[in-house]
């Protein structure tokens, strides 16, 4: 399947290598000094982040050859990652509100949000090798990955238009908080801990559960979108690192500035939406569903849509967004900005 990519065996074995080395000094950083980063820290690992991600686009680009999965693979990876990083900024939202909600203290919250990171990284990994699997064996799956797309662009628009600030707590967590011993004590990082002779979780593992199932929420949108935007499983994947690798410094470094954002979740719903069709279109191009079309592909050069329209209405509209949201954002009262923070919960700040 991976041999189906723009990127050799070596490209990918190097690839996962720099990564997890990534990751591992990141997570014996946080472990050895838990501490709140400070704007210029946050400010530079971000920089950095981003900085790689906008080379390694530019390098493929320039360098690398068009692939039957992949005709253009520069314009390919840019336009996935910034739909990746889009999605992600809005799942900041719900980071912040969980956060809150467990009353997280802020030295701690770059270690629920690595491990975070971590558990998205290794879910998205198994979601694209399902659905690269999916892609190369079934061609109708394009007719559901659409479909869902749009499905979760309608009530994205919804969830905007009622101006939803409140999360809800999945059944998963729920029944951990109903049903295993706990503390409402904060144990530094710890997940366990004894207390009176027993063995009870922390606030820390109910935070880091939390985030896992959201992630895992989370990768069942992003994944079909970016499959939608090129079908070569390597640039899905670096796409997924790099819109990741920088939202831990991201929450630090605008967490104020996300609220401002009032009308991200309908630029991301139009996306979604653009996205879906554009899929359903690919399907109906390659077409091989028996009762649409007596099973033949449909010949009409308006349904594949090129990469540099799918390029130019992504920047488009985030663009857009992102005026629109701080103009009208800039003429509300402090107090209305705040209050998508939601309710805390009265932990023991140990």
């Amino acid at each position: 399947m991976f041999g189906d990519s723009v990127a050799s065996p070596t490209v990918w074995i190097i690839t996962l290598v720099l990564t997890i080395g990534i990751l591992l000094v990141d997570l014996l950083v946080i472990a050895r000094r838990p501490h709140e980063p400070s704007m210029g820290e946050a400010g530079r690992h971000l920089a950095f982040f981003v900085g790689s991600a906008v080379v390694f686009g530019v390098c493929l680009w320039l360098f690398a050859e068009p692939h039957k999965l992949s005709p253009s693979p520069g314009p390919e990876f840019f336009a996935g990652w910034l739909t990746e990083y889009s999605l992600s900024i809005d799942n900041l939202f719900i980071f912040i509100i969980i956060m809150n909600s467990f009353a997280v203290p802020r030295k701690l919250q770059q270690t629920a949000l690595m491990i975070g990171i971590i558990m998205a990284l290794i879910m998205r990994g198994i979601f694209i090798v399902i659905g690269a699997a999916a892609i190369n064996q079934f061609a109708w799956i394009f007719y559901i990955f659409g479909a869902f797309l749009i499905y979760t662009a309608v009530k994205l628009a919804k969830e905007g238009a009622e101006d939803e600030d409140e999360y809800e707590e999945n059944r998963l967590v729920r029944f951990a908080e109903a049903h295993l011993p706990a503390t409402k004590e904060w144990h530094g990082t710890a997940l366990f801990v004894q207390e009176n002779g027993k063995r009870v979780i922390t606030p820390m593992f109910l935070v880091i559960l939390t985030l896992g199932t959201t992630d895992l929420l989370f990768a069942l949108d992003s994944i079909p979108a970016i499959y939608g935007l090129t079908r070569d499983p390597y640039l899905v994947f670096t796409a997924n690192i790099f819109a990741l690798m920088g939202l831990r410094q991201l929450y630090f470094l605008i967490g104020g500035l996300l609220q401002r954002l009032i009308y991200l979740s309908y630029g991301l719903a139009f996306l979604l939406f653009f996205i879906g069709i554009k899929l359903i279109f690919h399907a109906l191009h390659e077409n091989e569903v028996p009762f649409i079309n007596g099973g033949e592909p449909l010949e009409y050069s308006w349904l594949e849509i090129p990469i540099w329209l799918s390029l130019t209405v992504i920047i488009g509209t985030l663009a857009v967004t992102a005026v629109l949201s701080l103009m009208v954002s800039s003429r509300r009262s402090a107090a209305e900005q705040d209050a998508a923070t939601g309710p805390r919960r009265d932990w023991d700040d140990d």
